[in-house]
């Protein structure tokens, strides 16, 4: 059995945030330029990329930077309106 750790723990919380942001947006909780939504998205990525520092994954260590990268370009995007 693997034993979880701090990375694990911290990634599993990032991938249950997108998910969950995810859902929220289909069912129309959030919109997409929400700063719930968005927030969600920057801490999910943020969340995976540390336990991917741990586990490397090159394909999943880029779409996290993109993915934190398009969150953030949304939060400052919604500051300026």
């Amino acid at each position: 059995m693997h034993n979880l750790t701090f990375p694990d723990i911290v990634g599993m919380t990032g991938t249950i945030l997108l998910i969950l942001a995810y859902f929220l947006l289909q069912n129309g909780r959030v919109s997409s330029r929400s700063a719930t939504y968005l927030y969600m998205n920057f801490a999910a990525a943020s969340f995976l990329l540390f336990s991917l520092c741990f586990t490397f994954n090159l394909a999943s260590f880029v779409i996290e930077i993109f993915w934190i990268g398009i969150s953030i370009y949304g939060i400052w995007k919604n500051k300026k309106i």
